[in-house]
């Protein structure tokens, strides 16, 4: 849901380097080269080379040791909460009610302290969309756990099959042990709480590394696991780029990881060391498709609401739209009719996001800069101008886009919205399909066989008809990208599942007809294989 360059939120610390790059050889003056021999000439070369690679040798064996030294200082808390879950590997109903339970008090407790430092860490984030997009769902889905998890726990019993019987089979859900999440800065509560929900739920123990991008929140949601849970059960951790790499190589019964594809790739890596399975919630270009029975105006609204909550700053935000061509134009005073009633003199408001870091600003700034000067228009929704300083970036509606340029390439994760026209519908699910699948999806119309048309001939992670964001909320419904977008899934049931352990157990009975197909083979094996294999 984020990335390094691109949008992130331990896109820079799983990404970023602690030393410089390599040193440039010294060089000697132009004049001077000129008079060595073609043989000394070469051999300069040669010295450079190999100058070269010692130094990355040297940065390699440095960056490793610096990455042993990261895991070590986390290894002590992992190790506890390891020999924790070893001592007492199954959770009864009343600790993991407790859990959520707490948890539950905690967000409630330290509401006013979240926001706050998410307001600061932004530069901006009014405190009323801190309560809409991470306290409500994040509560929300504790309450579907504390109602569902009993149920969950359960598992399945019953009869074996036919030619197993009398045996009786179950699948009993057991937690995994310790698992670990990495949270991204764009929704720092909301995406720390929701899979700690999830974990403690399936009565597991979780350590979670908060992003360095959101410094404060991560101190003050550090302070409040600390007071709310023994640090065998949920622990916190804190750090750097280096603290962030190392946090991916432990040794965890399932990590979790929220971030840019690009990133996905050296998590994933990571983790293998340890064959650690993985869930990745990562990003991509979503797609919203107005069809040709939209309700205009519905649509639009929608549409521009998904993209300029948090700025933008989302992923599951609308990141480009297909309209039918002659929409076109209609898209973009629409759009700015829109923005202007949602976010009136939006630089200005305090109630639109800023930026969350310079460098996040420059990127946005750039990726628009370079598509005007390859042919895009760009279309300002207010007059008033972008602030730098303040990292204040009002939303910028592009047409005359093409994949040559980068804002059509990489996932935005800001209120710049490009605008693609097509043809017909099946030209628009062809171009959605011409490109990696998105973690969201979200289609407009009224014509139910339109939708299924786009539904069933489109893959992403998940799709919300006529409205967007919104099957994120729902706790029934799992969340998690497909491909380059992700795998795997979390939120609800399908959360509990992701950190369980489903195990089979067959149960033989003490009279059975099992001995019937011992060897030697002779007539009664032959007829019982005739009825086995008819």
């Amino acid at each position: 849901m984020g990335h390094k360059d691109e949008p992130g939120g331990m896109h820079d610390g799983l990404h970023g380097e602690l030393h410089g790059g390599l040193h440039a050889a010294a060089a000697l003056p132009a004049s001077q080269d000129a008079l060595r021999e073609p043989q000394e000439q070469g051999h300069k070369q040669d010295h450079k080379q190999d100058h070269k690679q010692d130094h990355k040798q040297d940065h390699k064996q440095d960056h490793k040791q610096d990455n042993d030294m990261a895991r070590a200082l986390m290894l002590p808390r992992f190790d506890a909460m390891r020999r924790a879950h070893e001592a007492s590997p199954q959770v009864d109903w009343p600790t993991r009610k407790h859990h959520l339970t707490a948890l539950q008090a905690m967000l409630h407790k330290y509401r006013d302290a979240f926001a706050s430092a998410i307001d600061a860490d932004f530069g901006g984030r009014p405190v009323q969309e801190t309560d809409m997009l991470e306290l409500f769902p994040s509560l929300g889905n504790l309450k579907h756990a504390l109602s569902h998890t009993r149920g969950w726990m359960r598992g399945s019993q019953g009869w074996a099959n036919l030619w197993l019987l009398p045996a009786r089979r179950a699948v009993v859900p057991q937690p995994l042990g310790v698992v670990g999440v990495i949270v991204p800065w764009n929704y720092p509560l909301f995406l720390a709480v929701g899979p700690l929900t999830d974990a403690l739920a399936a009565g597991n123990r979780v350590m979670i590394k908060v992003s360095e991008i959101t410094p404060r929140f991560a101190e003050v949601f550090a302070s409040a696991i600390a007071a709310t849970f023994p640090p065998e059960w949920v622990t916190v951790v804190t750090g750097d780029a280096q603290i962030a790499r190392a946090f991916s190589t432990l040794p965890f019964d399932h990590l979790l990881f929220t971030g840019a594809t690009s990133i996905g790739h050296h998590v994933m890596r990571a983790a293998s060391e340890h064959l650690t399975p993985v869930t990745l919630e990562l990003g991509g270009k979503s797609p919203a498709i107005i069809g040709p029975g939209a309700r205009w105006a519905h649509a639009v609204e929608r549409i521009m609401l998904g993209k300029l909550l948090n700025a933008g700053q989302t992923c599951v935000a609308p990141d480009y739209v297909l309209v039918p061509r002659e929409k076109l134009d209609t898209f973009v005073t629409t759009a700015r009719q829109v923005a202007a009633r949602m976010y009136p003199d939006a630089v200005n408001n305090p109630q639109y996001t800023s930026i969350v870091s310079a460098r996040h600003f420059e990127r946005l700034s750039g990726l628009a800069a370079e598509a005007a000067a390859q042919g895009a228009t760009l279309h300002a929704l207010f007059d008033t101008p972008a602030q730098a300083a303040r990292r204040r970036l009002p939303p910028v509606v592009l047409t005359g886009v093409h994949d040559g340029m980068r804002v059509m390439r990489e996932e935005i994760f800001g209120p710049l919205l490009p605008v693609v026209p097509y043809d017909d519908l099946d030209a628009a699910i062809a171009y959605v399909n011409e490109r990696p699948r998105p973690l969201a999806l979200y289609v407009f119309d009224t014509d139910n066989a339109r939708i299924e048309r786009v539904v069933d001939g489109t893959i992403s992670g998940g799709v919300t008809i006529n409205d967007t964001l919104l099957h994120v909320a729902e706790h029934s419904l799992p969340f998690g990208g497909v491909g380059p977008s992700g795998m795997g899934g979390y939120h609800g049931e399908a959360g509990f599942r992701t950190f369980s352990k489903d195990k089979p157990i067959f149960r033989q009975a003490r009279w059975n007809g099992a001995g019937l197909l011992n060897p030697p083979y002779g007539k009664v094996f032959a007829a019982m294989t005739r009825q086995l294999i008819r």
